[in-house]
C-alpha cells in the first residue's frame, strides 16, 4: 500500500494548472472583466424570480412517488364526493376550511365563555367580505349540507343558546341524540368525565371549524384571509382564541424567504470584514486586502451565475434554495484562503506570470479535489424524492460550479493584478510608489503608512504570517507528541460514543409547524390542538377495492375479520361502516337482507334515510357494489409512522382487497423513506468522493483517510444534529448531502499537503501540512461559520436548521482536519519522501 501511487493524473492536472495560471498571470484584465460580463448577463434571470417560484408544501416536503398520492388518486377517482352533501370525513384532501379553538383555564362549558364563543360564531358567519365589487357572508361560499352550511355540533347541541349548558348531559368521546352519535371528542379538548359515567363535568377547549366550497379559490381564500383579520383582532376576558386556516401554513411558509432578506447584507458585511481582517498585513504592500474583498465579490457573482442560468432555464425556485449564497460563500472564501497561502509561498523575485503559475500548481489541485467532492455530492442529492431537496442540490450544484470557475479566471486575475502592485512596491490604498525601508529622518508613523514591500532575503518570500508560524513551531511538534497523540484517539474515542448515541435516538419527519416562522400566528395554534386534541388522531378510511359479497355469511366473517384486525391494534379506537349501520338498521326493522336479492332491494331505501352514505359506495348502473369504504379512528399511542406502516400492513394481510388512505399520510409518507433515502444518497456521495480522491490525491490510503475523515465527520454532525434537536426531515436531510462536500474540504487540503510534503519523517510531514495549510484550512473555518451565523436568529426553523447542521460539518470537520486526521496520517507510514509528486522548490 505505501508504494500505490495514483498520481498520474494529478500530475498533468498540476502542469496544465501551471499553464493556465501563467497565461492568467500575463492576461489579467481579460479574466477579471469577462466573469464579470457573463455574470452580468445570467444575472438577468432573477427578473423571472416570482415566476419561478415554486413554495407548494405537498410539492416540495413530501415524496414525488409517495404511496399516499396514488392512494389519494384511487380516492378521488373511486369516491368523487357529492357537493351537496358535504362531509369533511370524506374529504380526500384537508379541505377548505377556517379553524378556531377556544380554551379556557378553568371550565370553558359556562353561559360566560359559551356566550363569548358564539358571539364570535355570529361574527364569523356574518362576516362581509368585498369580491369584485360584489359583497358576500359564509353562506355563499360555505359547504353545502342538505341546503345549509355546515355547523359544529357543540353549538348544535346546545342549539346556540348558552344558558341551555346547564340542561344538558354530554357524554364522551360520543354524544347521542335523535337517533344519531355525534363525535364530541373533534369539538371538546381537555375533557374531564364524571368518576361513575361518560358525562362531562368540565372541559379546558372548544374547536369550531368553518367549511367552504372549492370551486372558487379566490373568492374562498379572500373570505380565509378575512376570517385571520377579524379573530386575530377579537379579545375577550373568558376565552382565549388560536386559529387558523387550510391555507395558513402555506401563506406561513412563503413569507420565510422575506424573512432572511435582510441577513444577506448583514452576512456579505460580516464575511468582507473577516476576509480583510484575516488578510491584512502591516506592510502596505504585502496586504492582500483587495484580494480579500475579490475573494467575496468572486462568491457573489457565482450565486448570480448559478441562480440566474437557472430561473433563465425555467427550474422552479424553492425557498430551501435561499440557503445557497450562504454556503457558496463559505466555500469561494475558504478557496480563496487556499490560493493567498499558495502565493506567499512563491518567490516575490520572480514575475508575476511565473508567481501565478506556482500558485495554480500548489493551490489549483487541491481546490480541484474540494469542488469536485462538493459538487458532485449536491448533484447526487439531487435524485431525493423531495422536490425541496431537489431543488437546493441543483442551485447549490450549479452555484459551486460557478464559484470554481470564478475562483480559478476572476480571483485569479485579481491575485494577478494586486501581484503587478506589489512588484512595482505600490501603495495597496494609493497605488503610490513607497519605500521598501523607512527613510531616515521619518517618523514611525509614516512607516506605519508608507513603508511597505519587504520580504524574508533568505527564502526570497514573503514573511510568514504569525499565526502559520504557530502552527508549524508549536501546534505542530505539540499535536505530534506520542502523549499527546494517545490523548487525541481517547478524545476521538469519547467523540465517536457520544455522535452514535446521538444517533440511536435520531427522530425522523418534518413538524408541519416548523415551516412557519415563529412569531406566526398559528403555532398557538398548533400548540393548543397538541395540548387539548392530541388523544385521538386520523380517521382513517379504508376501501374495498372488489365487489363483495356484503349479503353472505362467509363473506361477512372475512370482512369482519379483517375489521376485527384493526380494532386489535392498540391505537385503533373504533370503526363506522355503512355495511354495520346497514345492519344495525335492518335488524331494527326486521328486514332480512342476507341474500343478494334482498340486500339490493333494501339498500336504497336506507340510503335514503342516511344519503350520506351514498359517497361510500362506488355502484354500477345496473346498481352493483363495485367498491365501498369505511373509517377506522386511530388514537395517538404510537408514532404516526408506525400508525400508518401498520395500518397498510394489515390491510395487506387481508384476504379482501384493502387500501387504506387518509389526507395526512400525504406527509407522513415522508417518514418511510426519508431515513432510507439519506444513508443511501450520502453512501453513494461518500463512494464518488472516494473515486475522486483516489484520481487526484497520489495516495490510495491518505484517500480511504480521507472518505473515513467524511464518514467520521457525518456519523458525529448526525448524533450532534440529534442532540441539538434537530429531526432528520428534508430540510435536514439538504444539509446532510450538503455536509459530504464541506467535510472534505478539511481532510482533502491537510491529506493532500502531507502526501506532498518533501519531509521524510511523518510527523515532519504532519507539521509540514499543518504549516502551511492550517491557518487556510483556519481562516475558511472561521469565515464559514460567520457566513452563517446570522441565520441563527433568523425566524424561521429552515434556516435555523441551516446554521446548526454548518457550524457542526464546519466544527468537527476543523477537528479533524486540525487534530484527528494528522495524527491518524503519522501513523500509517504510508507516504514516504519518495513518493511526493514534483513540488515547488522551497529554497
Amino acid at each position: 500500500m505505501a508504494k500505490c501511487r495514483t498520481d498520474c493524473l494529478e500530475r498533468h492536472l498540476r502542469i496544465c494548472f501551471e499553464m493556465l495560471g501563467c497565461f492568467i498571470g500575463s492576461h489579467p484584465r481579460w479574466f477579471l472583466l469577462a466573469p464579470v460580463v457573463l455574470a452580468t448577463g445570467l444575472g438577468s434571470g432573477f427578473y423571472f424570480l416570482t415566476d419561478r417560484m415554486s413554495n407548494n408544501i405537498e410539492e416540495q416536503f413530501t415524496p414525488v412517488d409517495g404511496k399516499a398520492k396514488m392512494e389519494r388518486k384511487y380516492i378521488r377517482e373511486t369516491f368523487p364526493g357529492n357537493e351537496s352533501i358535504f362531509s369533511s370525513l370524506r374529504l380526500s384532501t384537508s379541505g377548505n376550511y377556517a379553524t378556531l379553538i377556544a380554551t379556557s383555564d378553568r371550565n370553558i362549558l359556562t353561559v360566560e365563555s359559551l356566550q363569548d364563543i358564539l358571539q364570535l360564531d355570529y361574527r364569523i358567519r356574518s362576516m362581509v367580505v368585498q369580491f369584485d365589487n360584489r359583497s358576500f357572508e359564509y353562506v355563499d361560499v360555505c359547504a353545502d349540507m342538505m341546503g345549509s352550511c355546515t355547523s359544529n355540533d357543540i353549538l348544535d347541541i346546545i342549539k346556540d343558546n348558552a344558558n341551555s349548558i346547564d340542561a344538558v348531559n354530554l357524554t364522551f368521546p360520543w354524544y347521542r341524540s335523535d337517533f344519531r352519535s355525534v363525535p364530541l371528542y373533534l369539538s371538546l379538548g381537555s375533557v374531564k368525565l364524571n368518576k361513575e359515567s361518560s358525562v362531562v363535568e368540565s372541559a379546558e377547549a372548544i374547536q369550531l371549524y368553518y367549511y367552504l366550497r372549492e370551486d372558487t379559490k379566490a373568492k374562498t381564500d379572500l373570505w380565509l384571509e378575512s376570517f385571520i383579520n377579524l379573530v386575530s383582532n377579537e379579545s375577550s376576558t373568558s376565552i382565549q382564541v388560536s386559529y387558523s386556516t387550510s391555507m395558513s401554513i402555506q401563506w406561513e411558509f412563503e413569507k420565510s424567504p422575506a424573512s432572511v432578506i435582510y441577513l444577506f447584507s448583514i452576512t456579505y458585511s460580516i464575511a468582507i470584514t473577516f476576509s480583510i481582517i484575516s488578510c491584512w498585513r502591516l506592510d502596505n504592500v504585502r496586504t492582500k486586502v483587495w484580494v480579500a474583498s475579490c475573494g467575496v465579490l468572486s462568491t457573489g457573482l457565482a450565486v448570480l451565475s448559478g441562480f440566474g442560468a437557472l430561473l433563465l432555464l425555467g427550474q422552479p425556485f424553492v425557498m430551501t434554495a435561499a440557503s445557497c449564497p450562504f454556503m457558496i460563500l463559505g466555500i469561494g472564501l475558504d478557496d480563496m484562503f487556499i490560493m493567498i497561502s499558495c502565493w506567499q509561498r512563491t518567490r516575490v523575485l520572480d514575475s508575476v506570470p511565473d508567481r501565478l503559475a506556482h500558485t495554480y500548481r500548489e493551490a489549483a489541485v487541491s481546490i480541484t479535489i474540494t469542488t469536485l467532492t462538493d459538487a458532485l455530492a449536491l448533484f447526487l442529492g439531487y435524485s431525493s424524492p423531495f422536490g425541496s431537496v431537489q431543488s437546493f442540490c441543483l442551485y447549490a450544484g450549479i452555484s459551486v460550479c460557478f464559484c470554481y470557475l470564478y475562483n480559478i479566471t476572476f480571483l485569479g486575475a485579481c491575485v494577478a493584478l494586486n501581484g503587478h502592485r506589489e512588484a512595482e512596491n505600490k501603495h495597496w490604498f494609493t497605488c503610490a510608489k513607497i519605500p521598501e525601508d523607512l527613510p531616515p529622518r521619518t517618523s514611525k508613523a509614516f512607516s506605519v503608512c508608507c513603508v511597505g514591500g519587504s520580504y524574508d532575503s533568505m527564502t526570497e518570500k514573503e514573511e510568514t504570517e504569525s499565526i502559520s508560524h504557530i502552527f508549524e513551531k508549536f501546534y505542530g511538534p505539540f499535536l505530534t507528541h506520542k502523549l499527546i497523540k494517545a490523548n487525541v484517539f481517547v478524545i476521538y474515542a469519547a467523540y465517536l460514543a457520544v455522535s452514535i448515541y446521538g444517533c440511536w435516538i435520531l427522530k425522523e419527519g418534518l413538524d408541519i409547524r416548523n415551516l412557519a416562522l415563529d412569531d406566526s400566528y398559528i403555532i398557538d395554534y398548533y400548540n393548543n390542538q397538541r395540548q387539548h386534541f392530541s388523544e385521538y388522531s386520523c380517521n382513517v378510511m379504508v376501501a374495498v377495492k372488489q365487489s363483495f359479497p356484503y349479503w353472505d355469511e362467509e363473506g361477512q366473517k372475512q370482512l369482519y375479520s379483517c375489521i376485527s384486525n384493526f380494532e386489535s391494534l392498540n391505537y385503533v379506537n373504533n370503526t363506522f361502516a355503512w355495511f354495520l349501520s346497514f345492519q344495525q338498521f335492518a335488524n331494527a326493522t326486521n328486514l332480512n337482507i342476507s341474500s343478494q336479492e334482498a340486500f339490493h332491494t333494501h339498500l336504497p331505501h336506507f340510503l335514503e334515510l342516511a344519503s350520506v352514505f351514498r359517497q361510500d359506495l362506488n355502484m354500477t348502473a345496473a346498481n352493483e357494489i363495485q367498491a365501498s369504504r369505511f373509517f377506522i379512528q386511530t388514537l395517538n399511542k404510537t408514532t404516526v409512522k408506525d400508525m400508518m406502516v401498520g395500518l397498510r400492513k394489515t390491510a395487506e394481510e387481508c384476504p379482501v382487497a384493502l387500501l387504506v388512505y387518509h389526507p395526512a399520510f400525504i406527509f407522513f409518507d415522508q417518514y418511510t423513506v426519508i431515513m432510507d433515502n439519506t444513508i443511501q444518497t450520502v453512501l453513494v456521495a461518500v463512494t464518488v468522493m472516494l473515486v475522486v480522491s483516489l484520481v487526484l490525491i497520489p495516495s490510495v490510503l491518505c484517500s480511504v483517510w480521507v472518505a473515513f475523515a467524511v464518514c467520521s465527520v457525518m456519523v458525529g454532525v448526525t448524533g450532534f444534529m440529534a442532540l441539538w434537536g434537530v429531526n432528520l426531515d428534508s430540510i435536514s436531510m439538504i444539509n446532510l448531502v450538503m455536509c459530504v462536500g464541506f467535510s472534505v474540504d478539511f481532510s482533502a487540503h491537510i491529506s493532500y499537503s502531507f502526501v506532498s510534503s518533501p519531509k521524510s519523517d511523518v510527523n515532519e510531514k504532519a507539521t509540514d501540512a499543518l504549516a502551511h495549510l492550517g491557518y487556510p484550512i483556519l481562516q475558511g473555518a472561521l469565515s464559514t461559520v460567520l457566513g452563517v451565523v446570522v441565520l441563527s436568529v433568523s425566524g424561521s426553523y429552515i434556516f435555523r436548521t441551516f446554521f446548526k447542521v454548518v457550524f457542526l460539518v464546519v466544527t468537527f470537520g476543523l477537528l479533524h482536519g486540525l487534530v484527528f486526521i494528522p495524527v491518524f496520517l503519522t501513523l500509517i507510514g504510508a507516504c514516504e519522501k519518495s513518493q511526493t509528486p514534483t513540488k515547488m522548490s522551497s529554497d
